[in-house]
């Protein structure tokens, strides 16, 4: 008695084996065009039926060249091997498919990813495992050992800190991008703005954000189309910094151009120079300048903030439990943003769901506060003008009430009551 399998006779009804260490470790971060070849030439390799590099640009409806470029970029990858059979052509060489699981486990040249050492001790930093664990919650999946080395390296080449690497990623999130380039552009950047914490960068975001209304507005009263150019900024910077002028003042200035057949910053520019010299300002006066001001708002915000610290500490300390509840809370929310970039099918019903646990933890603090004699805002920040949030700065762009009212005796105290 003899058995046998009647064998398939179409190629296209069997299956390709592609490892599972592939796939999360470099077809992520890999072009998809790269993909593509790999694992259409892996399906010949498999059925070890021959294939050309012509054969594969056709089916795939890609250009020979690129097929050879995806070749050289697996292979700097270490998932294939060109093997050069006597030709002397730089083009004619066939692929032999690396077993991943053997460079990570056998005999072989292990991985960068395994023998990197000064990852290795980077990972055994608390505050590195911590930032890879809000990556992770932030982007909805594992990150590859790839995506891991980048990130680690702009620590780095960047003196980016783990805590504000985490919130980028966040903030990126939120704008819905959160490709490693387009991430990395936005670090390099916040370094070099010196940020290092998670407010810092909720700081720089604000003040920018501001800047940019400000800049819109003048840019729509000029009937201008496009984004400004650093000079551009530069110069709008200063009306509002250094002259300080309103934004009344300035979209008055604007008018001005009316007359002219090419409306431009610079003949503003020198229409607002030619008021601040004749003493056409908002009334500041020379000697207190718009830089003096804004140094005074900061100093009262950071005076502020450490007031509303010393309420929490003191909140903790006889509550134990709201403590508690800001940990769980705060872990609610790094769900419900999980839950709205992953593959949930409603999403409504889940971030819902955790709005009501949201929800009775804000009841249940509401009433250990009142309950010990505290005001439901004692722990937040008490500015002092609750209009601008003490930024001089309304939402509209416009100056607030509070910005005429600062003097050199209000800047004095401050300075007094927080040297002390």
């Amino acid at each position: 008695m003899s058995f046998k399998r009647e064998k398939v006779k179409d190629y296209f009804l069997l299956d390709t084996n592609v490892e599972n260490m592939f796939i999360n470790e470099y077809m992520i971060s890999a072009p998809g065009e790269y993909v593509k070849v790999y694992l259409f030439a892996l399906m010949y390799a498999d059925l070890g039926e021959p294939v050309t590099n012509e054969m594969i640009a056709k089916h795939l409806g890609m250009d020979h060249e690129d097929v050879l470029k995806a070749w050289t970029y697996w292979e700097n990858m270490g998932v294939i091997r060109k093997k050069f059979e006597g030709s002397d052509s730089k083009f004619d060489y066939g692929v032999e498919f690396v077993m991943l699981k053997e460079q990570l486990y056998g005999t072989q040249n292990k991985p960068a990813a395994v023998l990197d050492k000064g990852i290795s001790a980077m990972m055994a930093d608390e505050d590195v495992k911590s930032m890879f664990s809000d990556i992770e919650k932030t982007v909805g999946r594992i990150l590859s050992s790839t995506e891991v080395r980048q990130i680690n390296s702009w620590i780095t080449d960047y003196h980016a800190t783990p805590e504000i690497i985490a919130y980028c990623f966040e903030y990126c999130a939120g704008k819905k991008k959160t490709g490693l380039k387009y991430v990395e552009a936005v670090i390099k950047g916040w370094t070099e703005e010196g940020l290092r914490t998670a407010v810092d960068a909720e700081k720089y975001l604000s003040e920018s954000d501001k800047k940019q209304f400000l800049y819109r507005r003048i840019f729509q009263a000029l009937g201008f189309n496009r984004n400004a150019t650093e000079e551009e900024k530069r110069l709008m910077n200063r009306w509002f910094e250094e002259m300080g002028f309103g934004m009344d003042k300035v979209l008055e200035a604007c008018g001005k151009t009316s007359g002219i057949s090419s409306p431009n910053i610079n003949y503003v520019n020198k229409v607002l120079e030619n008021w601040y010299n004749e003493g056409g300002g908002d009334g500041t006066g020379k000697e207190l300048t718009t830089s003096d001001i804004m140094n005074y708002y900061e100093r009262l915000r950071e005076t502020e903030r450490a007031a509303a610290e010393v309420r929490r500490n003191e909140v903790f300390r006889k509550i134990p439990r709201i403590r508690e509840i800001e940990e769980e809370r705060n872990g609610l929310n790094s769900e419900i943003s999980r839950i709205i970039i992953s593959d949930v099918i409603d999403k409504k019903a889940a971030t819902d769901k955790i709005k009501k646990q949201l929800d009775s933890l804000n009841t249940e603090q509401a009433f250990l506060l009142t309950d010990n004699g505290f005001e439901l805002d004692y722990m937040d920040v008490q500015y002092t003008c609750p209009d601008c949030r003490d930024t001089g700065v309304l939402e509209t762009g416009e100056r607030c009430r509070c910005f005429g009212e600062v003097t050199k005796e209000k800047i004095q105290l401050l300075m007094e009551r927080t040297n002390n």
